[in-house]
């Protein structure tokens, strides 16, 4: 049981998780314990009513109870007062010893019973969530099969290097982050990225070069530790030690998660630092009420235990942490990494989310669809001038020109001499090709250099591939305009799904910043069902219209790859990274990253955040509830074993109705098979398998 404790200094996890695995029952000797108390409790309670036996013997079993009930809250409030914490463990034992020297054994003999049984339901219950994060670190074998030579032997995992070449059968786990160098399989990866579609597998040409960028490999060539291989035997070179394995840096993210303290946490524990100490000077008035009050002190010190029972804030410090706890945990499991409570609880109640348009809302794969020679030039000239410096370019639209114009040239690209290459942010890029300055890039910047104006007829085309939805560059060689290239970056399949499945979740505005002219924007955002599209944005413009939205909206979460994206993520409320497994720069950037490249993991993030935000306040007002009902219901006289049934009630109810969350499901039912226990299938029947 979280307690509140008055210093406000972060309760010792040791105490929660010591007892459960000490004693002669195992970690089943705290609830064992606790039964034991309640059946002394009981024996002694009947003796005392039939007056059965010497009087001697109720009392007796009553002692039995006591220290079978007592025996881990006071080990435990031990530890705490060795630490300097004087928490809610410490206030029961108080309570139930004043109960004994008031001769109200059986009172006392409840509490203790009621108290440990409550304490040891909720540490199995909360062990539930913690399981479900610790299963995640259990998926990657603790062997591995490597290759040495013509031979093959076992191998620890954690002892694999990089470079090592790993056997990895059909049906069995994959031991490492690695890149495919031989065969060919479908690999289940789910437990990483929450795809419910298995991933075809191939070899890499360049097994060096690959390791080398393994952060931007295509899909098809690496694996992940964790994942299930398919029908086909694969051959993996490791790319990443074990530790530092996408899988371990989510499990260690996970865990650190679970640390972290969400807004209304802090807020409660905040409230919890003056509402104990308030507690404890109204408990030492009532003990004080007999000077004042025609009673004698054995009932003016009952009722104020009963009232320190009642008012002992178990259900509210425990209701937050086991709501975050079981989101971030559940999720993990769906292939979305949630950094801490505060994302959690952040995404859960925004009303606005901004979007980068490529690679987010598109494919990320452009392709070259137009080429328009100017008046005086030719397409030859044109494309051999576009592939000689879009080759030294490592911008998303470059190579989409290279391949195009290689395409459409039949592979009779011209060799020209190139130097002085210079990327101009924002705008294109500039380079010195056979003795000519040539400039490739967005229709402004030839207005903003205004020293030669764009023909007419450069200038018609390019408004008339703007107008279909191209992304236009113009390129100019020497004083001399070659003509307009036109580029488009079709959106993803399931983004219009995505946007009408966030709207339903109560998201109200949905808007696309992009760094292409408005026109594209436009045509993006009317094809997906965007609220709103904003183009010819430059980086610190994303930053800009951010910061506008906060203001504006509250609150405010920014989808992107993590990377190029990574200012406009910092300055939202909620940075989200796409794809962000087997990426180090997301993962580190990001508050919420989807494991997958797959828009369609945001509603699922977006509904069980909303659900853990829900979850949150019935647990607050759950907890707040029974307070305010039982402190004036024991001033005027309510028992303290009644107190104490309502009091671990309402924990136990908060923490039962956070474990909801482990079963999430979302809108669209993905998510209906945990990833973590989804069977490992034989090759008949993986293609099939659903997350």
């Amino acid at each position: 049981m979280s307690e509140a404790h008055v210093e406000g200094e972060p309760k010792s996890e040791h105490a929660d998780h010591d007892h459960e695995n000490a004693g002669v029952f195992g970690e089943k000797s705290e609830l064992i314990f606790a039964l034991l108390a309640g059946a002394f409790a009981l024996a002694g309670w009947l003796l005392a009513r039939q007056a059965v036996g010497p009087a001697w013997l109720p009392t007796a079993i009553f002692v039995a109870a006591y220290f079978f009930g007592g025996f881990y809250t006071a080990r435990e409030a031990v530890e705490n007062l060795r630490a300097k914490r004087f928490e809610i463990d410490t206030l029961m034992l108080v309570a139930a010893a004043g109960a004994a020297a008031l001769g109200e054994w059986a009172e006392g003999a409840l509490l203790l019973f009621l108290f440990s049984l409550g304490h040891s339901l909720e540490q199995f219950a909360m062990g539930r969530a913690r399981r479900a994060i610790e299963a995640l670190a259990k998926l990657a074998p603790e062997v591995a099969t490597v290759r040495r030579g013509e031979k093959t032997e076992e191998v620890a995992v954690v002892q694999l290097q990089v470079g090592d070449v790993l056997i990895v059968r059909p049906n069995e786990r994959l031991p490492a982050d690695g890149v495919v160098v031989l065969g060919t399989s479908a690999v289940n990866q789910a437990p990483v990225t929450g795809e419910s579609v298995p991933v075809d597998k191939e070899p890499v040409k360049d097994p060096a070069a690959a390791l080398a960028a393994f952060d931007k490999l295509a899909p098809q060539h690496r694996v992940f530790a964790g994942t299930i291989n398919g029908a086909g035997a694969i051959e993996v070179s490791v790319a990443r030690r074990a530790d530092q394995s996408t899988m371990a840096r989510v499990v260690k993210m996970v865990t650190e998660a679970e640390a972290q303290r969400s807004p209304t946490q802090q807020l409660t524990e905040r409230f919890e630092r003056i509402f104990v100490p308030t507690i404890l000077v109204l408990v030492g008035a009532l003990m004080l009420a007999w000077l004042v009050v025609d009673e004698t002190f054995a009932t003016s010190f009952y009722r104020a235990m009963a009232v320190l029972v009642a008012a002992s804030p178990c259900a509210l410090a425990i209701s937050v942490p086991s709501a975050v706890l079981s989101g971030v945990a559940r999720a993990a499991r769906g292939g979305v990494l949630v950094k801490g409570g505060g994302p959690l609880e952040n995404l859960g109640t925004l009303t606005a989310i901004a979007f980068d348009k490529t690679g987010t809302l598109t494919e990320g794969k452009p392709k070259l669809t137009d080429v328009i020679a100017a008046e005086g030039s030719t397409l030859e000239e044109l494309l051999n001038v576009a592939v000689a410096v879009e080759k030294q370019s490592d911008h998303p639209l470059a190579s989409a020109v290279v391949n195009g114009a290689v395409e459409r040239l039949k592979g009779k690209a011209e060799e020209l001499a190139i130097s002085n290459v210079e990327s101009i942010t924002g705008r294109g890029i500039k380079a010195l090709v056979a003795g000519d300055v040539v400039f490739i890039g967005k229709p402004v910047l030839f207005t903003e250099m205004a020293d030669v104006p764009v023909p007419a007829d450069v200038s018609k085309a390019n408004q008339s591939l703007v107008e279909t939805g191209r992304t236009t560059m113009i390129v100019r060689r020497g004083n001399r305009y070659l003509g307009v290239i036109g580029v488009m970056d079709t959106p993803r399949p399931v983004a219009a799904q995505v946007m009408r499945e966030l709207h339903a979740l109560g998201i109200q505005k949905m808007i696309m910043l992009s760094g292409d002219n408005q026109q594209v924007a436009d045509a993006v955002a009317k094809t997906v069902g965007l609220t709103e599209a904003r183009g010819d944005l430059m980086p610190e413009d994303k930053v800009a219209t951010i910061k506008a939205l906060i203001a504006s909206e509250g609150k405010v979460a920014m989808v992107g790859d993590g990377v190029n994206d990574a200012p406009a993520m910092a300055n939202a409320t909620v940075g989200i990274a796409m794809g962000a497994a087997g990426s180090d720069v997301a993962l580190e950037t990001a508050d919420v990253a989807l494991m997958s490249d797959d828009l369609a993991h945001l509603p699922f993030a977006v509904g069980l955040s909303r659900a853990t935000s829900r979850i949150i306040k019935q647990n607050l007002w759950v907890s707040l509830g029974v307070v305010a009902v039982l402190i004036p219901s024991t001033i005027l006289g309510l028992s303290i074993g009644t107190a104490v049934l309502f009091h671990e009630g309402s924990t136990l109810l908060v923490v039962v109705n956070a474990l909801r969350l482990l079963s999430y499901k979302d809108q669209s039912g993905r998510g209906s098979v945990s990833p973590i226990e989804a069977p490992v299938h034989g090759p008949e029947t993986l293609a099939g398998q659903t997350r």
